[in-house]
């Protein structure tokens, strides 16, 4: 009779484990990888293949969305991202590709806000406004305030 208790608590322990796997710690380390599915979809083979297929589906249908968004008017990158973290919820290839990318997106902001490379990017872009300036002078100077395609031939 012990044996029975012991092996229900063996599996409820080995739950327990798993959900703390699962779970980020207080360290805020991230997710373990794999599906994201609830348990009821999981156990049965077939329809969790069918809750992939559907993720599938529609993650490549909101990346495509972004991917059309990109040379159009729209969030086209954020789209695509918003695509990939749908992907993310089941498969593996896709959490490691957005844990990349958020590792060299934090890479790059840190790196921006370093002293010195704030001084150059403000630097570059005040070098660049003085000559958009410079240029809107010397247009306005020879053409006064015509649009561009009023200029007839002088």
């Amino acid at each position: 009779m012990n044996t029975g208790s012991s092996g229900t608590e063996g599996s409820s322990g080995e739950a327990a484990v798993a959900s703390e796997e699962a779970e980020p710690d207080e360290a805020g380390s991230e997710r373990g990888l794999g599906s994201r599915a609830p348990a009821f979809i999981k156990r049965r083979r077939a329809l969790h293949l069918s809750w992939q297929v559907g993720v599938f589906v529609v993650g490549l249908a909101v990346v495509a969305a972004g991917i059309v968004m990109l040379p159009l008017p729209g969030p086209g990158w954020v789209v695509i991202f918003a695509g990939m973290a749908i992907w993310a919820t089941e498969f593996v290839w896709a959490q490691l590709v957005l844990r990349w990318t958020k590792r060299k997106v934090t890479e790059a902001a840190q790196k921006a806000l370093d002293p010195k490379v704030r001084r150059r990017n403000i630097t570059l872009t005040a070098i660049g406004l003085t000559i958009v300036a410079v240029l809107v002078g010397v247009y306005l100077w020879k053409f006064g305030f015509v649009m561009p395609w009023k200029i007839e031939d002088q």
